[in-house]
């Protein structure tokens, strides 16, 4: 079953190699997914639970392990790609046959000479399961300090980064109406971990007011590493001591470079229902 891919923010370059990636994830195929990753200089983090790879070796060896316990029908598949072959960001599924629970993963990517030098993956603990999710984490000692972002270095084009971080300024000093000035009028904003969207600059500037102290990439919030190209790419984002302590937006941008869409998500399982209840809340207009 094929499923469709919107790759309009994306290089035809960059698109030819997610979907070449994921092709043969899907097979299982853990030597075919490696060719796709630097054997020099590598990063490969979960942000959600911990687990991070430093080396081509050690994360073959992982992957290798993990996919030779995978049986069809095995779904891995990239529904949105953005970006160029010098950064991007990838929207994709993991079905539950992959790890036990279905997966909805933004992964800002760095790349090299059309490699895969950083991956990063994040995903909603809460979707996933929050009992599965606690199982899997690493202790909070154990859990990176970096994602792999000062060994790689920052390449996002000037164009990009301004925008990342204007609207990251605005959300960390709670001003909704800066934050809403940098999307277009029809924009669409949607948080995969509340599951829901704002469409219009309207409705997304009220969603950022009122939701101005609850929002986990709100205020107090940093910009950790931005991935991507003219058309758009990510932002990851992180507030160290805050119940939770990062994750990633991912931006596509009009040809005045404003945003057209925003999709995040973020470990829904580090709060609580109340919290969550509450940053629902915020979404009803008045």
């Amino acid at each position: 079953m094929s499923h469709p891919v919107d790759a309009g923010h994306a290089t035809p370059e960059l698109t030819e190699l997610v979907l070449s990636l994921f092709e043969q994830k899907a097979a299982a195929s853990a030597a075919g997914f490696m060719s796709h990753f630097a054997r020099d200089r590598l990063t490969y983090t979960d942000a959600t639970f911990g687990g991070q790879w430093t080396s081509h070796q050690a994360l073959a060896a992982a992957l290798g392990g993990l996919m030779a316990t995978w049986r069809p029908p095995v779904a891995t598949y990239p529904v949105k790609i953005i970006g160029d072959t010098s950064g991007a960001v990838v929207l994709f599924v993991n079905s539950a046959q992959l790890f036990g629970h279905e997966l909805r993963v933004i992964a800002p990517l760095d790349l090299r000479d059309g490699k895969i030098e950083r991956q990063v993956d994040y995903w909603d603990g809460r979707h996933f399961g929050t009992a599965a999710t606690s199982q899997m984490r690493v202790p909070p000692d154990q859990y990176p300090a970096e994602f792999g972002e000062s060994r790689i270095g920052e390449r996002a084009p000037a164009v990009l980064r301004q925008v990342a971080d204007t609207l990251a300024g605005a959300l960390s000093t709670g001003d909704a109406a800066a934050a809403a000035a940098l999307f277009t009028d029809d924009a669409r904003f949607e948080d995969l971990t509340l599951h829901t969207a704002m469409v219009g600059r309207q409705a997304i500037g009220g969603f950022l007011d009122r939701a101005r102290d609850l929002l986990p990439y709100g205020l107090g919030t940093s910009v950790r590493h931005v991935v991507g190209s003219g058309q758009g790419g990510a932002y990851e984002w992180r507030n160290t001591g805050a119940a939770v302590p990062g994750g990633v937006v991912a931006l596509e941008l009009d040809g005045e470079s404003r945003i057209s869409r925003l999709t995040t998500v973020w470990d829904g399982s580090l709060i609580d229902d109340s919290a969550q209840t509450a940053l629902l809340g915020a979404t009803v207009e008045r």
